[in-house]
């Protein structure tokens, strides 16, 4: 059987998540495996899903409401031991200073460009996967 990764996907937005999904596809290179999405709209559900374990890597809106995927971010790699990679996506190009502040592993602007995003999401499973070996 294959082996799948698990992508958590933190939105306010439902049209953001189904972004997130459609660019991702099932699987977004040929070298990662399959992805399993868990999507959140609240920071609350993030930190209930990272706590239960098996995230992967994490793709968080920079753009949500109440609480931005930024803040999210920076406050799940102060908390959370051995805390997945983090995909933000981001309002604007201007904004990467704040993507390094958060301490995000990548960053990809909005609205969700397909290629771009499924290159930096497959990126961050090597990385995952390399970790985890």
């Amino acid at each position: 059987m294959q082996p799948t990764a698990t992508v958590l996907v933190y939105s306010d937005d439902s049209n953001t998540r189904e972004q997130v999904r459609l660019a991702a596809g099932r699987r977004p290179a040929p070298d990662v495996p399959l992805v399993e999405f868990v999507e959140c709209a609240t920071p609350q559900a993030v930190l209930r899903e990272l706590d239960k374990g098996g995230i992967d890597v994490c793709v968080l809106d920079g753009e949500a409401v109440p609480m931005g995927g930024m803040g999210v971010c920076r406050q799940i790699k102060d908390e959370v031991f051995n805390c997945p990679p983090v995909l933000l996506l981001m309002g604007r190009p201007q904004d990467a200073w704040l993507a390094t502040w958060s301490r995000a592993d990548a960053a990809v602007t909005l609205p969700v460009d397909p290629v771009e995003f499924a290159s930096s999401l497959a990126s961050l499973l090597r990385q995952r996967r390399l970790v985890g070996a």
